[in-house]
């Protein structure tokens, strides 16, 4: 496994993991300028370069745009979704703030050209006063601050296509008109506890298909490397508003335990920049 796990990360069981280099297959994340001050807005500025060495400009879109951007704290606390805006030179730009830690930034994306998309990674420190967040204690429900609640079904085991459902309702009722985001009803992002292996998964079905209800569940299959924790990320959208939804789950050989933070903890309250 490539990467920048260092020493105690977790093995893989059998699955090829994303998100641990920065370079792989002759493309490297390239990061020119962060935000510096802890809290406050700043430019976050980068370039993916090719095996050419000069920055890739020609990426082919998955789920309406050409690359997706997750920031999150070493902690897996502050999840990003972004969407940066690339400049005819190949320079990809956005603001965001972040919060006084280390951070991972995932860059996934597909060159024109390459039949797979790839996910390079690179960790970008924020000076200030570090206050770790702990990973939530176990919950199969997240609730959002404007009375959103997921409810997580399935298990997660390691090398197999695990079927996840995670249900949306509010205020008590079921939630049957969740709008298309990119392309789908919701997407999910996985990260491994510990290294922050990643995986990008989107839902079964589509929009308009004739056979894929707009909520209240919404199916995934996930397949992870290795038995332990993930944090779960979903993203979803309803009445024009994107919002995110945090799970920890741990995976096991047998049946898996999906575990999240009760109460507020179901949103992580980070800007999003959709």
């Amino acid at each position: 496994m490539q990467g920048e796990a260092g020493p105690g990360a977790p093995t893989t069981a059998g699955t090829d993991v994303s998100g641990l280099a920065v370079a792989k297959d002759g493309y490297t994340l390239d990061v020119l300028a962060a935000p510096e001050q802890a809290d406050s807005p700043g430019e976050l500025t980068f370039r993916v370069l090719g095996p050419t060495g000069a920055p890739v400009t020609a990426f082919t879109p998955t789920h309406d745009k050409p690359l997706h951007l997750i920031v999150v704290g070493r902690d897996q606390s502050g999840f990003q979704h972004l969407h940066p805006v690339m400049d005819a030179n190949g320079t990809w730009r956005t603001t965001t703030t972040f919060a006084a830690r280390d951070h991972r930034v995932f860059a996934d994306f597909a060159p024109d050209g390459r039949s797979e998309a790839l996910t390079l990674g690179r960790d970008i420190a924020v000076a200030g006063t570090y206050r770790p967040v702990p990973l939530p204690p176990p919950s199969t429900t997240a609730t959002t601050p404007d009375g959103y609640t997921v409810t997580l079904t399935g298990a997660l085991v390691p090398g197999t296509q695990s079927p996840l459902t995670l249900s949306v309702s509010r205020d008590g009722a079921p939630v049957t008109d969740l709008q298309p985001y990119l392309a789908a009803y919701g997407h999910l992002v996985a990260l491994r506890t510990g290294d922050l292996a990643y995986l990008h998964v989107h839902p079964t079905g589509s929009p308009g298909d004739s056979r894929t209800p707009a909520g209240p569940a919404i199916q995934f299959l996930a397949e992870v490397p290795s038995a332990g924790p993930y944090r779960l990320y979903l993203d979803f959208a309803h009445q024009g508003v994107v919002r995110s939804a945090e799970f920890t789950v741990v995976a096991a050989t047998g049946p898996g335990t999906p575990v999240s933070a009760p109460g507020g903890h179901g949103d992580s309250g980070a800007p999003h920049g959709h």
